[in-house]
């Protein structure tokens, strides 16, 4: 079967898997010829409590047969629970909602409101940033996708992502310093704005930039920047929010609250849901100037009782706390994977969003896409699915973000994989 034959091949320069999948369960994948791969990606990076969760099923079947779709100027209930249980899951003062389906889409809100609020429209985002492919989303993604579609929307300014691995402004000991950076970024920033300066958004933790998290105290410092300047700053917590780093939130690590915040992949638990929250002072403004951001599925009961349903599993089987616990047992597989292969240059990340780099020199920290290629091919095989992300300046960095509900058989049989195939791949390329 020609897998392509009638598909736009939409990955870049990746392909498609080469078989096709049949059905999921859990942690894994199960494809038409019956092979079951271990599913190190949540599918994509969104499925915190396994596939077919049966709870998730239960609901939908349930809410499927009652109440599907409306109108977007509609209410229902299951909105109406699940914007009040996603306020009382975030500190004050975010408390007003607005439920959408993708990422991008509620990127695309908060850029909205924070233009609108501030009369600004300049946007500032981290040069490994992804935050969505469609308009203002996409004009803020510097990782990929950029070249050979025309001009993005003027206002859009990248500053350096701050990589503890490959820095590029140092102290006297050769680290990052993160400090002297952000303020040679804004000093940069403000060379190049006209003015109109309206937000600032980033990741908590880059993920397509190659699981890159921010030091301690460079959240709170960026937001120092942004009201200096009048801005708004927007989290994308499209793969951290939710438990998956080990507390509800990434951001609360840094003791930082952010103007906005956006949710998608784990809020659905894999199916198409999405969130911007904010204050009431900013939704209050933006209302009063006339906010308009209407989609067709805003506001869709269906996937909305599955939000719902999404944080009732997580309060009830503590999943943050287990992600914290499981993501330790990872990471001490990974780094001792690190301490078997050479060509494993670092290990970094949270709770169960971990990335580990690979590099055919230790000391130059040279990469490979062959390296990474082969070794993503020879998972494949051995039968477990992972993603690496390849980009300039960078080698292969692994995401690994398998499920919350993930056992620790589920992670050590992972650990086992890898570390064959990390054998094997480099007999074969190095």
């Amino acid at each position: 079967m020609d897998l392509e034959r009638n598909l736009i091949r939409y990955l870049g320069t990746g392909s498609f898997t080469p078989e096709v999948i049949a059905s999921a369960q859990g942690s894994y994948v199960t494809t038409e010829s019956g092979r079951r791969l271990l599913d190190f990606t949540s599918g994509q990076m969104s499925a915190i409590l396994g596939h077919s969760h049966p709870d998730v099923v239960a609901t939908v079947r349930e809410q499927v047969g009652a109440l599907d779709h409306l109108f977007s100027g509609m209410l229902s209930r299951p909105v109406l629970e699940l914007a009040e249980r996603l306020a009382a899951s975030l500190p004050d003062p975010l408390e007003k909602v607005q439920l959408l389906t993708t990422g991008a889409e509620s990127n695309e809100a908060a850029l909205r409101l924070a233009k609108l609020v501030t009369g600004g429209h300049e946007v500032v985002a981290f040069s490994g940033s992804w935050h969505g492919m469609t308009g203002a989303a996409a004009g803020a993604t510097y990782s990929a996708g950029r070249k050979g579609y025309g001009p993005a929307a003027p206002g859009n300014i990248a500053i350096p992502t701050p990589n503890a691995y490959r820095p590029d402004v140092v102290d006297a000991d050769g680290e990052l310093d993160w400090a002297r950076q952000l303020d040679l970024a804004f000093a940069m920033v403000d060379a190049q704005s006209t003015g109109a300066l309206a937000a600032c958004i980033v990741e908590p933790i880059l993920s397509s930039g190659g699981i890159i998290e921010p030091p301690p105290g460079y959240l709170a410092a960026l937001q120092r920047k942004c009201r200096e300047r009048g801005m708004l700053l927007v989290l994308d917590e499209a793969q951290t929010g939710l438990c998956r780093t080990g507390t509800w939130y990434a951001f609360e690590r840094d003791g930082v609250v952010p103007d906005i915040i956006t949710l998608s992949k784990t809020l659905g638990a894999g199916l198409p849901l999405a969130a911007v929250v904010t204050s009431a002072e900013v939704e209050a403004a933006a209302h009063e100037r006339g906010f308009l951001f209407l989609t067709t599925h805003a506001s869709d009961p269906l996937v909305a009782a599955v939000g719902t349903t999404v944080l009732d599993v997580l309060e009830r089987d503590r999943l943050d706390v287990r992600a914290a616990q499981l993501g330790a047992r990872l990471g001490a597989g990974l780094r001792a994977l690190a301490e078997e292969h050479e060509v494993v240059g670092d290990v970094r990340g949270r709770g169960l969003l971990q990335g580990l780099e690979l590099v055919v020199d230790r000391a130059t920290k040279q990469g490979s896409d062959v390296l990474g290629a082969e070794v993503t091919r020879r998972c494949y095989e051995l039968g477990l699915h992972m993603n690496v992300v390849q980009l300039k300046g960078m080698s292969g960095v692994f995401r690994i973000a398998p499920p919350l509900t993930a056992t620790d058989a589920e992670v050590d049989e992972g650990l086992v994989i890898l570390d064959q195939a990390l054998r094997d791949a480099g007999k074969a390329v190095l």
